[in-house]
């Protein structure tokens, strides 16, 4: 019971610092925004990042370490990951430039984070209407990757349980062949620190582990996703 309630107040002075750090953070971004060059505005937002997993170890005890650096793409590609909770997208942001993520539509609407989000042209989708979602995703997604950046996708679509990897779609595979460029494939186990849905953070170290560029080749879009998926599910039950 002792324990619970001072992970519970140490969860609540993070929640407290990170919005208010956030809030800081973003009028200063959407202000100096027009005079922000391209990379300033992604440097901009590592720096948020930055700030939110300097401040998550600080008060909750959450340390993480990365493997396989070397694998992150030296040209345009789409990083396709298992999705556990927020912890992944603050990091992958941090680690990944110049990238654009894929978001629900809803979230550019939050004041002042989702402002900033729109401003750095993430592809936004409308997931109740999952036919027009997946030509977006295309359009857009092949606009991006065009135009120099990474695409970060999670296809199992909605967050899974600690441990758990949901059956992913073909979207982030369909992508890549219509952009013509490698599939980077990132497992964690961020979960057990960040749980989904839950408020509490539990100390501890979140494992990433980055994968060697995962090529085409002659393969269709089921093809490609069936060897993404079975990697990232046996990194994840290894971090598990």
């Amino acid at each position: 019971m002792i324990t619970r309630f001072f992970l519970g107040a140490r969860s609540l002075v993070f929640y407290i610092g990170y919005y208010t750090g956030t809030v800081i953070i973003c009028i200063f971004f959407i202000l100096l925004f027009p005079i922000l060059p391209p990379k300033g505005r992604h440097v901009f937002a590592g720096l948020w990042c930055g700030f939110a997993l300097g401040w998550l170890r600080l008060c909750c005890g959450v340390k993480y370490v990365v493997h396989g650096l070397a694998n992150l793409p030296k040209r345009p590609a789409i990083i396709l990951a298992n999705h556990q909770s927020s912890w992944e997208t603050i990091l992958f942001y941090k680690l990944i430039f110049p990238v654009s993520p894929i978001l629900k539509k809803e979230l550019t609407h939050i004041p002042f984070w989702g402002w900033s989000m729109r401003l750095l042209k993430p592809i936004a989708i409308d997931r109740s209407k999952p036919r027009e979602a997946g030509r977006s995703l295309l359009v857009q997604g092949v606009d991006r990757i065009h135009n120099g950046n990474s695409v970060i996708i999670f296809p199992e679509g909605s967050r899974s349980k600690y441990g758990c990897v949901k059956r992913f779609s073909r979207g982030g595979a369909k992508l890549a062949i219509a952009a013509n460029t490698d599939i980077i494939p990132i497992a964690h186990n961020a979960g057990y620190c960040w749980p989904a849905h839950e408020f509490t953070k539990k100390p501890g170290l979140v494992t990433v582990v980055i994968g060697e560029k995962i090529e085409l080749g002659e393969r269709d879009a089921s093809e490609i996703t069936a060897d993404v998926e079975d990697w990232i599910r046996k990194k994840v039950n290894e971090l598990g």
